[in-house]
C-alpha cells in the first residue's frame, strides 16, 4: 500500500510526548507500507540531519516551510470564518499547493494525517483518496476540559464558546468525511461517539514505548538516597502546568508533613515562569530540558502524574513503567491504559489521597518492588511500538480493501 503521511511538524528530536507517538507510528507504518512523508517546518536552521532521520525509513521526505498566519481579529474575520480558530491557524496556501501536487488520483491508497488541523488540505481529494486522522488528543474534548479546570477571563470564555461551537461542527464534519479516527484511549472514543457522532469510525491505538530505549538496563540504576518523586513532561503544556499547580497548592504540604526529606524533580523542556518558581521551594529542582530523561527515571523512586485535564494517554506513564519507576497518578492521568490500582500503578483523585499514595509508595520498599516488576511486565506485553504499529497497518489494509470511492461533498 502507498501512504502519504502529513504532519504539522517533523517529530525529531523526540523531546515531546506527542513526538514519541507520531515518530514511532510513522516508523512502524513504514515497516508495512510504502510511505511518503510531508512535514510542516518552522525551523530556520539546517534540516539536513532531521531529513536524514526520516529518509532512513520513508520512501520520500519533503519538508514544507511554514509560518502560522496571524490570529484573526474577532470581527469580521473570525466571526465570519466557518473554520475554528485553531484550525485556521494552521492554514497556508503554500502547504495547500504542495498537498494538491501530491494528491493526484491513483498516486496514493490512503492519507494519514496527524490531528484535525490538517483536514482542510485533504478534503478536496477525499473522493479519490481516503484519509485517516491520528489524534494525539480530541480537540473539542481537550478544550472543554481546559474550560472546566482552568481560569479564564470573561472575554476569553466568550471567545472560547465561539470556538467550541465551530469546533463541534468541525468534529462532526471530520466524523463524516474521514475513513478512520485513530485515538489514544477508550475515553476519547466514548467522547466522540457520545458528543460528536455515534457513527464515527474510531480505532483506539494507545500510546506505546520504545522498549529498547526505555529499558531498565538502558541507564544505570542510581536511585537517590533520599525519597525522590519525579514529574516529567513539556513544561509549557497547559495540562502539565495545571497538574503542578494542583500539586503545589494542595498536595505538596501534606506530603512534607509525612516525609519532610522528600525531594521533587520537575523534568521537561520550556518551563514557564510559574514552573521555574517552584524550584525555590524546599527540596524542589526544576531541570528544564535534558538531553536524556532516562537517568532521571532511574534516580526517582516514583513518578507522579497529578493530571486533571485528560484526552489522549500519557507517554510519561508507559515510559516510567518500561524503565521500572513506579507511578502514582490520577485516574484521568492514566485513562486509556487499562492499569490497575495496587497492581501496576497507584491511583488517587483527591489531594489527601494523592499525598497518601505517594507517601505509601516512598515508605514501602516491597510495594515499590512489586509495582516495578509489574510495570515492566505490563509495558513489555502491551506497549511496544512495533506491535502497535502492525495492528494499525492491518487496519489500513482492511480499509483499502473495503473502500468505495465517495462522491464529492
Amino acid at each position: 500500500m502507498k501512504l502519504l503521511v502529513i504532519y504539522p511538524y517533523a517529530p525529531w528530536p523526540l523531546d515531546r510526548g506527542t513526538y514519541q507517538r507520531t515518530f514511532h507510528l510513522l516508523k512502524a507504518l513504514a515497516l508495512h507500507h510504502e510511505v511518503d512523508f510531508l512535514a510542516l517546518t518552522e525551523e530556520c536552521d539546517d534540516l539536513a540531519d532531521k531529513r536524514a532521520v526520516f529518509a532512513g525509513f520513508c520512501r520520500e521526505v519533503e519538508f514544507i516551510p511554514f509560518a502560522h498566519p496571524p490570529w484573526q481579529r474577532l470581527f469580521p474575520q473570525r466571526l465570519l470564518n466557518p473554520l475554528p480558530s485553531n484550525v485556521q491557524h494552521w492554514q497556508s496556501p503554500a502547504v495547500a499547493e504542495v498537498v494538491n501536487r501530491r494528491l493526484t488520483p491513483g498516486r496514493y491508497d490512503l492519507v494519514h494525517l496527524c490531528d484535525l488541523v490538517l483536514m482542510p488540505y485533504v478534503l478536496p481529494h477525499r473522493a479519490h483518496t481516503p484519509f485517516v486522522v491520528d489524534r494525539s488528543r480530541v480537540d473539542l474534548q481537550f478544550q472543554l476540559m481546559e474550560h472546566k479546570t482552568l481560569r479564564f477571563s470573561l472575554r476569553d470564555r466568550l471567545l472560547r464558546w465561539e470556538s467550541y461551537a465551530k469546533l463541534w461542527r468541525y468534529e462532526r464534519k471530520l466524523a463524516r468525511e474521514c475513513a478512520l479516527e485513530v485515538v489514544c484511549g477508550p475515553d476519547d472514543e466514548v467522547f466522540i461517539h457520545r458528543h460528536v457522532s455515534p457513527r464515527a469510525p474510531v480505532m483506539v491505538v494507545a500510546n506505546g514505548v520504545d522498549l529498547d530505549y526505555f529499558h531498565p538496563a538502558a541507564a544505570p540504576d542510581a536511585r537517590a538516597t533520599e525519597p525522590t518523586v519525579m514529574f516529567c513532561g513539556a513544561m509549557d503544556y497547559s495540562p502539565n502546568v495545571d497538574a503542578l499547580r494542583w500539586f503545589f497548592s494542595s498536595i505538596h504540604e501534606l506530603l512534607l508533613q509525612r516525609l519532610p526529606e522528600v525531594r521533587i524533580l520537575i523534568v521537561g523542556k520550556n518551563p514557564l515562569p510559574e514552573v521555574k518558581a517552584y524550584g525555590s521551594r524546599r527540596g524542589v529542582t526544576v531541570t528544564g530540558g535534558v538531553p536524556d530523561v532516562r537517568p532521571f527515571y532511574r534516580q526517582a523512586w516514583l513518578q507522579m502524574v497529578p493530571l486533571r485535564i485528560g484526552g489522549g494517554t500519557r507517554l510519561k506513564i508507559v515510559e516510567s513503567l518500561a524503565i521500572g519507576t513506579p507511578v502514582v497518578s490520577t485516574t484521568i492521568g492514566a485513562q486509556g491504559l487499562e492499569l490497575t490500582h495496587n497492581t501496576n500503578i497507584l491511583l488517587a483523585d483527591d489531594a489527601a489521597r494523592f499525598a497518601e499514595e505517594i507517601a505509601r509508595g516512598l515508605t514501602d520498599p516491597a510495594l515499590r518492588q512489586r509495582l516495578e516488576e509489574a510495570g515492566i511486565a505490563t509495558a513489555t506485553e502491551r506497549f511496544g511500538w512495533p506491535a502497535i504499529g502492525a495492528r494499525l497497518a492491518r487496519r489500513y489494509d482492511a480499509l483499502i480493501s473495503n473502500h468505495q470511492p465517495n462522491p464529492p461533498s
